[in-house]
């Protein structure tokens, strides 16, 4: 209930983001025990398994996703080994296409490439000291955040915390989750969306056996929690968490993280299921070039199957677009990129009636 609740604020706050295109999606590096044959299979498995859970958002239970897991080779298209130091792993490379015909057949929603990017804030409270965990900590946190971020294409990006974000915020204002200051400082990363994760073994641990009064809960040594900020470069909109309880920080942290990732992926997902037809002017076209290029953006879209032109009319080019999904999943996904500015003229028309949508093509 708690988890439906904080997915239905999300999709009714509108996201304002800078976008990353998450590369190697269809890719997966994977540790493997030797070359024979029986590693080399069970390291294409787990590695399509990981394939399909950045393209997917989630781990996805399936007869359809079982079955091409155990029929992985239907899938690979190439991969080789790689040796660093005493470890081996097994880069291996997937048919898109195959990919995404097999989440079509199964119903099931894509993540697109386009993904906004999250800034995290980490703050570890030990007894009586607390301190900001910075990308380059001596600390394992990060390295977990870093796993987690390529395992769900996910952006996660830390503060490096020099001198500009130590004058930028202090400890409490981070510890005490207060939006503006926190805002304020994540502005020089460019991030959408902005998290403060609490890892505690004092304070929210006191305070939450206090509250629930519970024998069990004196057996947990770490609480963690996090709040998420929506719109952090504007509105400072934040949504708080429960609270994570138990004695492995990594667990802990992973299940914070999944949480998070499954909000923000509900924004994006596409459903695979609602093809349907949509048209959209895109004004500023003066040039063939100019055409080209955004006929290839348009195709280039998770959310869009095909691309037509239908009409000219001097700088202002119509197209219908086949969709994967819906109107909103389109949007969501344009708002992701700097290319194209949508213009809303409240004058149009009367309230109530659909219009084509005008955008207006810009170069990067």
């Amino acid at each position: 209930m708690f988890r439906n609740c904080l997915i239905f604020l999300f999709l009714v706050l509108p996201l304002n983001i800078n976008a990353i295109e998450v590369e190697n999606l269809y890719s997966a590096k994977v540790a493997v025990a030797s070359q024979s044959t029986n590693d080399r299979n069970q390291a294409l498995k787990n590695a399509l398994r990981a394939v399909l859970m950045k393209v997917g958002g989630k781990e996805i239970e399936h007869p359809l996703i079982s079955q091409a897991i155990k029929n992985y080779n239907n899938y690979v298209t190439k991969y080789q080994y790689i040796r660093h130091a005493n470890q081996i792993s097994l880069d291996v490379f997937f048919d898109e296409s195959k990919i995404n015909d097999l989440f079509k057949a199964s119903d099931l929603a894509i993540w697109g490439r386009l993904r906004p990017q999250v800034m995290v804030w980490l703050i570890e409270e030990d007894g009586f000291e607390r301190k900001i965990i910075s990308s380059t900590s001596n600390s394992l946190l990060p390295n977990i955040i870093n796993d987690f971020s390529l395992l769900r294409g996910l952006p996660l990006v830390m503060p490096i915390m020099d001198l500009t974000d130590l004058t930028a915020l202090t400890l409490t204002d981070v510890w005490g989750r207060f939006s503006q200051p926190v805002a304020q400082a994540s502005v020089r990363y460019m991030a959408e969306a902005v998290v403060v994760v609490r890892v505690s073994n004092s304070s929210l641990l006191a305070a939450q056996s206090d509250t629930e009064n519970c024998p069990t809960c004196q057996t947990k040594s770490l609480v963690v929690d996090w709040s998420l900020m929506t719109d952090a470069q504007r509105e400072h909109t934040q949504v708080f968490s429960e609270q994570y309880t138990g004695d492995n920080v990594d667990e802990l942290l992973i299940n914070a993280l999944s949480d998070i990732t499954d909000i923000i992926y509900q924004q994006y997902a596409l459903s695979t299921t609602n093809n349907n037809e949509f048209q959209i002017d895109i004004a500023n076209i003066g040039s063939l070039e100019e055409l080209i290029a955004v006929s290839e953006f348009l195709s280039e879209l998770s959310a869009v199957q095909s691309v037509q032109l239908v009409s000219v009319q001097g700088t202002n080019r119509r197209f219908k677009l086949s969709l994967i999904g819906s109107k909103q999943s389109l949007f969501a996904s344009l708002k992701l990129s700097e290319q194209l500015n949508r213009y809303i003229d409240p004058l149009a028309a009367p309230a109530g009636i659909e219009q084509v949508p005008i955008f207006y093509w810009g170069k990067k």
